[in-house]
């Protein structure tokens, strides 16, 4: 069947569809290899080791439930927007993945769902078709250079644990594989004037926030010695400074209360990755998550795995809002492949 003809709008949220199908392939396949399964062939789960039970605790967690949500809603979309075959060639998949009883049937028919589907809409787009000249966002170049990591924290009212924070990420860096291919920054108290310096002057890869935050702003300090109500930047006074600089973040953490609402801009328009709290969130989560996600990022991980360790660390330690940290992309780069530090060549 030759290639159907396609508005902008269709191919443009298809093209969004590809990306979060990506996701959630990788994600299942995360999860297989949390379950043991080396090859990534679901027939090779040890159900006497692991019971069913657990293995359906770890897909409802993890991957499952996220992979047949996007399933089914990316067949919603081509039902409603594609002509009835093209629709066809996009949901046509003999394989029943919702009344599944044996987990690694489950698994197996779940990434072919995905996977033909991915293949399907990739077909239809076609890896020139676009709605727009191509603009590349990627991640800077690999230099022979030091993560420059800028830690701005500011708790104007002293109620937040920002320095014990900061002291945190340091030691677990520190004590990580390749800590010393990572330079701090660390602005404690910081204030306007350190975030526009902090940017210009330090040229950093990282941009890490932590204090208080909402939906459409964060708070940095005054200048003056005594504790205050800070000074409040709007979210898009935020953006215009970090992206004030001929060498823009590769990443940008918010480990503040509702900033995840503040993350998408930040990646579509300025870094290629950026990282939020969908709620508020506690002081030892906060900590937990970056400390155990700067340490991964420092032994040679990519960004996606750095961002599961460090929600795989607060849950273990018993912690509320192991969910909270949200990762976003820009379309085109993949969490899963970036590394922020380079392993040694052997």
């Amino acid at each position: 069947m030759t290639t159907p003809e396609l508005s902008a709008s269709v191919v443009k949220k298809l093209r969004t569809y590809l990306r979060q199908g990506d996701e959630r392939m990788e994600a299942v396949n995360a999860s297989l290899r949390r379950l043991g399964v080396p090859s990534l062939d679901p027939r090779e789960l040890d159900l006497t080791v692991r019971p069913l039970d657990l293995v359906a605790e770890e897909g409802r967690h993890r991957a499952i439930e996220k992979g047949i949500s996007w399933v089914e809603s990316l067949d919603d979309y081509a039902r409603g927007y594609l002509e009835r075959p093209v629709a066809d060639r996009v949901t046509g998949n003999p394989r029943d993945i919702y009344q599944q009883t044996v987990a690694a049937d489950l698994f197996e028919n779940l990434r072919a769902a995905i996977g033909s589907r991915l293949e399907t809409v990739g077909e239809l787009i076609g890896p020139n078709r676009t709605t727009a000249p191509a603009v590349v966002r990627a991640a800077r170049e690999p230099r022979p250079e030091r993560l420059r990591i800028l830690m701005l924290a500011s708790s104007a009212d002293g109620d937040l644990r920002v320095s014990r924070e900061q002291k945190r990420i340091r030691e677990a860096v520190e004590r990580a594989r390749h800590g010393d291919h990572v330079e701090f920054d660390f602005r404690p108290s910081a204030t306007t004037t350190d975030l526009l310096d902090g940017i210009t002057g330090f040229r950093p890869h990282v941009v890490h926030f932590s204090g208080h935050s909402n939906h459409d702003l964060i708070v940095l300090e005054q200048d003056i010695d005594a504790f205050n109500d800070g000074a409040v930047v709007t979210a898009e006074a935020f953006a215009k400074a970090v992206a004030g600089t001929d060498d823009p973040p590769v990443l940008v953490v918010l480990n503040s209360c509702r900033s995840a609402s503040q993350i998408e801009h930040l990646a579509n328009a300025i870094a290629p990755f950026a990282i939020g709290m969908s709620d508020s969130v506690d002081d030892l989560t906060a900590i937990a998550y970056a400390a155990q996600f700067y340490a991964a990022i420092a032994n040679g991980q990519s960004i996606g795995a750095a961002h599961a360790s460090g929600k795989a660390a607060v849950e273990i330690a018993g912690l509320p809002g192991h969910d909270l940290p949200t990762l976003v992309h820009a379309e085109g780069v993949n969490p899963w492949t970036e590394l922020l530090v380079q392993r040694p060549r052997r």
